[in-house]
């Protein structure tokens, strides 16, 4: 249970690869991306929930 909130090294590699990519932007892009990926976040999210509330019970 101590490993749950740790990244693997592909996670950690995708991060450094989206802080790269974030570096290029100006501060406008850089609003516009978080806003695409926090819908993002919260898209797969529903869908996390959505599977769990139809898979059990």
């Amino acid at each position: 249970m101590n490993n749950i909130n740790k990244l693997s090294l592909e996670q950690e590699f995708k991060i450094a690869l989206y802080v790269n990519k974030i570096n290029t932007f100006n501060k406008r892009n850089v609003k516009k991306y978080l806003r695409d990926v926090l819908r993002k976040m919260m898209i797969k999210d529903n869908i996390i929930r959505y599977s769990i509330k139809n898979t059990t019970g």
